[in-house]
């Protein structure tokens, strides 16, 4: 597993170093202002219905099922099961898609209801909605694809594709001189993207030996049992699609520039998540579902609690991180052009409150792996359910009624987090399905040995390069770099002293058996 996960999360670091450098460009072409919010909001379209139809249901939904079938041989069916599910997708987006192109000014009113009072912004939005959304069709296919590589342990195409989206902005924000605006520009590099992943994909499944038919959908007991898990996941997923909803809402009511400065925080979050926790996530899925199909639950067991440790030893650390030095981050990072300092440190009170929820973004997937492998939809998509409810409630107390504005829009995501990480573990308990070993409980004290030292040399690394550099251009670059140094110093150095309780393969001094 540390090999394929090594595989996956390198693909990923280069996708996410590519969308740094796109975000950057975006923050200093586009600011903090009108045009980026309606911007923002028209790639998030596709994005949000992205949950609904892409990794969010296809994996749980999907995955399990065609790579049960694939580790029993059963090949043919396979290959049929996912032309079928393929067909049903595309009926059911092309339907989407007609009708979200006709109906976009009413979606973006319902969307973003602080946009009423500017008719301008609303038919800015609009007009960038309508080319971003075919984003989503095309990378259904792709999230398909996806999935039917990673059943045949083929992770590297299916890590690496996103890379191109952020490739294919970067080149339009540098062309934003030949269009109306700069974010007319960023909207069609989305749908170019697009175009770019599919061939992309197409390419690395024929290589594997692997391809989707459109045929006449038909309903199979397959297809029913596929679209009875897939509903129960959608339920799920579109409880999910709520808080983003809600976040939107709440920050298009706020001053204009906070949809973008929560934008910026949640990107950071999301660098080591998507980078080390879902990749380890892509990896276990698929592992859990193939050794449950051959009757070996140990070695499933075994697998994610070496998930966990891994997620907790490689996320943890940036979580404190995030909480300790969030200005000095945000700062380095965005404040160039028209982004200015005062917009990154409202973005850094995000940022620390999406950093308190990052360890629970990265267990979630980790966890409801517990009930996906087993092709059970119902039980995760019924807690998040429950978590999200949790998450929105706080959100509305504490931007409505206490006014912690976009800080308080984000810790309400974190504390949903924990709660969907609770209530997994406490239910994956009482069902007997979820075991804990010794491997992780003799990791979990290093870790937060090695998180803790991270936060403290960031920390001290900040304050030294603010209080020994001059002010400048440059000070808040220095001040990031001593923090990345002395924080990553801390962490390795807690790594290598403490690396016979973690699961590192041949880095290990010994192995540790599971009990």
């Amino acid at each position: 597993m540390f090999r394929r996960f090594l595989s996956v999360s390198g693909f990923t670091l280069l996708s996410r170093i590519t969308g740094f450098i796109r975000d950057i460009l975006q923050a200093a072409i586009l600011g903090a202002g009108p045009l980026s919010d309606a911007f923002f909001v028209a790639f998030l379209f596709p994005s949000y219905f992205r949950s609904l139809f892409g990794e969010g249901t296809i994996n749980p939904a999907f995955l399990p099922r065609y790579a049960a079938l694939q580790a029993r041989g059963e090949k043919a069916a396979a290959a049929g099961f996912a032309d079928a599910v393929f067909s049903w997708q595309m009926a059911a987006q092309m339907v989407i898609l007609v009708a979200a192109l006709w109906a976009m000014p009413l979606v973006v009113r319902v969307m973003a209801p602080g946009f009423d009072g500017n008719p301008g912004e609303i038919a800015l939005t609009a007009h960038l909605s309508r080319i971003t959304f075919p984003y989503l069709i095309l990378t259904v296919v792709v999230v398909q694809l996806s999935a039917m590589l990673n059943a045949l342990e083929k992770f590297a195409a299916a890590a690496a594709w996103s890379i191109l989206l952020n490739v294919a902005m970067i080149a339009a924000l540098f062309a934003s001189a030949w269009f109306p605006n700069a974010a007319e520009a960023a909207a069609w590099g989305v749908l170019a993207g697009g175009f770019a992943q599919l061939f992309f994909i197409l390419i690395a499944a024929r290589r594997a030996g692997l391809s989707l038919r459109m045929t006449l959908p038909r309903w199979t007991p397959e297809i029913a049992e596929f679209f009875k898990a897939f509903a129960a996941v959608t339920f799920g997923a579109a409880s999910v699609l709520i808080a983003p909803f809600i976040d939107m809402l709440l920050a298009s009511m706020l001053a204009s520039g906070s949809l973008t400065a929560l934008y910026y925080a949640n990107r950071i979050d999301q660098l080591p998540l998507g980078v080390l926790g879902i990749a380890l996530g892509t990896v276990l899925l698929p592992e859990m579902s193939a050794k449950l199909a051959l009757g070996d639950a140990r070695g499933s067991d075994a697998a994610q609690n070496k998930a966990a440790t891994l997620s907790l030893l490689t996320v943890l650390p940036f979580a404190m991180a995030f909480v300790a030095i969030p200005d000095t981050i945000m700062r380095a990072i965005f404040a160039h052009g028209h982004f200015d300092v005062q917009a990154a440190g409202i973005s850094a009170v995000a940022l620390a409150a999406y950093g308190a929820g990052l360890p629970a973004f990265a267990m979630v997937r980790i966890l409801a792996s517990t009930f996906y492998a087993r092709h059970d939809t119902m039980t995760p998509a019924r807690i998040t359910a429950f978590s999200v409810a949790a998450n929105i409630a706080l959100k509305v107390a504490l931007v409505w009624g206490l006014g912690f504005g976009i800080g308080g829009i984000a810790f309400g995501t974190s504390f949903g987090a924990w709660v969907n990480v609770g209530a997994l573990v406490w239910l994956g308990r009482k069902r007997d399905l979820l075991h804990i070993d010794a491997q992780f409980r003799r990791a979990v004290p290093a870790i937060l040995i090695a998180a803790a030292a991270t936060a403290a040399g960031a920390l001290a690394g900040g304050q030294v390069g603010l209080h020994l550099l001059h002010p400048g251009a440059y000070r808040d670059l220095g001040a990031l770099a001593l923090a990345v140094l002395l924080g990553g110093g801390g962490y390795f150095g807690c790594v290598v002293l403490f690396r016979g309780r973690l699961p590192l393969g041949r880095l290990s001094r010994r192995r540790v058996v599971p009990a």
